[in-house]
This record gives structure tokens, sequence and C-alpha cells, in this order.
């Protein structure tokens, strides 16, 4: 009676467990000899978004190529060293973004909602501040005036709150927000080889 009791137990809580996210199946083409085209498939709707990286060796070190929305669902990696293996992979990233802070670089010296805090510190530069810390780092993210949707402009290591932003002319008047972030499961590697020129 006793290991039945136990059997219903277990069945009971493996039916209740939450299942775990699948990660994206990713897949590659090489379009031209020397540019492939990313695409993916299924998305954890509680990412808010992708992170694309690349190796030239099976086990890395993989380089970040993009940071991504949630919804988009390819890229384009041009101009790639002819007769290569790249390898590819996609993994979700997950974080809550901040209160957004408006920035002006011609404008008003000083900035801030909620953690985060912004300061023109000379006509092309911005210093952040913010003390939320996410396990893998956080995301510095902008949105220009005159666009929709945001993206993300820096990487920051686990640990640290600061971070001095050199802005671009159309980033001028801009809002900001960061995101404590960590990564989640990455998706199946691709590897392609280039052709020759």
């Amino acid at each position: 009676m006793r290991a039945l009791a136990a059997l219903v137990v277990l069945l009971v809580a493996g039916c209740s467990a939450a299942t775990a996210p699948r990660p994206a199946v990713l897949r590659a083409e090489l379009v031209s000899p020397t540019d492939v085209v990313l695409r993916w498939a299924g998305r954890d709707p509680g990412a808010a978004g992708h992170v694309l990286e690349f190796a030239t060796e099976p086990r890395g070190p993989y380089t970040i190529l993009a940071f991504l929305p949630a919804e988009e669902s390819g890229y384009t990696h041009p101009d790639l060293i002819p007769e290569t293996t790249f390898h590819y992979r996609l993994r979700p990233y997950y974080g809550r973004a901040s209160a957004e802070v408006d920035v002006t670089v011609d404008g008003g010296e000083q900035a801030s909602s909620g953690d985060l805090r912004a300061t023109v510190t000379g006509p092309d530069s911005v210093a952040f501040t913010w003390t939320g810390r996410g396990a893998d780092g956080s995301l510095l993210e902008n949105r220009p005036a005159g666009r929709t949707g945001f993206r993300v402009v820096a990487l920051v290591d686990p640990g640290v709150g600061t971070f001095d932003l050199v802005t671009l002319p159309e980033e001028r008047q801009a809002t900001y927000r960061v995101r404590a972030f960590r990564y989640g499961p990455p998706s199946n590697v691709v590897r392609l080889t280039t052709g020759g020129q």
C-alpha cells in the first residue's frame, strides 16, 4: 500500500511539474560563397530576446553576433572569410528591463528613472549607473528618437553597475533602459563552411 501511495504522489508531482521551454531550432544556409542566412523556429514566450553567437572551432570560444528581439527569427552574417568553417548557436536571454530614462545629449545634464541614472558627461557621451545585477550581466538598451523598439547597445559584466556610452549621432536623443539578465539553454549548433571567392 505504501508503494502504491508513493507511486501516486510521484505521478501527481510529475504531471504538475512545469516543463522547461525547448530551445529554438536553428538552421543555416550559405546564400553566396561568403554570406550565411540563419533562421530559427520556436521560442520561449518568457524570453526577453535572443543572443546569436558564432565560433570557428566546434567547442568555441563563441563570439556574440547580435542581441535580437524575441520576435526576430532570422539574421544574415555577411562577408565571411572564404573557405572557413563557422559554428552557430542561439540562446534566449531573460530579465526584466528597468524603467526608461530619456536622454538628450545637447539638453539636460541628468535624468533618472527608478534605479537607472544617466548623466551627460560630454558633447557626445553619457554615464549610466544602476544597482540591479543579473547572473550573466546587464544589457544597456536604447530606442533613438523616431525609432520603434529597443536594441542592445552594451553588454556589461556581472557585478558592474556603470557604463560610459559614447553616443552615435542618432543616439543624441534617445530613451534608455537597463536589463539585468541571464542566458537560457542554447539551440542546436549548425555548421557551415564558406566557399572560395
